[in-house]
């Protein structure tokens, strides 16, 4: 009985620590800038208030690349409900310029480098992967995290969540 109540003390420290850092990271998120291509600072408060679809990507990964359309629709038929998207490359600004005039996107896309993993990680990706999606409520809490390629299915679901 004794250990039971100790696993279920410690279980409960765990998920309030983790709750409290998640929370921490999504205020970090909030207070950030990343740059666009142009080289105008984007910062991330302006998404706050609306529902939000925030992917990390790089031009390097296939499954990123092939989940982008995916996105790009989404936003085109939700962008009226309010939904806004935020794509952040974990790239350089060289080949992203080159994948987006092959590729337009109707969001915004801004340059996170190498850093952008450890932002990512902090939002819940701890072992780094890309793609990585974050769907944020329109309180700016994230109530979706999505690990690799997303499918038709993931993103249907979002219409469903209560943001």
């Amino acid at each position: 009985m004794a250990l039971a109540g100790v696993g279920a003390g410690l279980a409960w420290r765990t998920s309030r620590h983790q709750s409290q850092t998640l929370s921490e990271a999504e205020n970090a998120f909030w207070q950030q800038q990343f740059a666009r291509l142009d080289g105008v600072m984007l910062a991330t408060s302006v998404f706050r208030g609306k529902p939000v679809v925030l992917n990390f990507w790089a031009t390097w990964c296939p499954p990123c690349v092939e989940e982008l359309p995916l996105i790009n629709n989404f936003f085109l038929q939700n962008k009226a409900k309010g939904w806004q998207v935020l794509a952040l490359a974990v790239d350089q600004a060289a080949p992203v310029s080159r994948f987006l005039a092959q590729s337009p996107l109707s969001f915004p896309v801004a340059l996170a480098g190498f850093p952008g993993i450890e932002v990512s990680r902090s939002l819940g990706n701890l072992n780094g992967v890309l793609p990585f999606t974050v769907v944020f409520d329109s309180s700016g809490h994230v109530l979706q995290r999505k690990m690799g390629k997303l499918t038709a299915d993931d993103i249907r679901a979002w219409e469903r969540l209560p943001v």
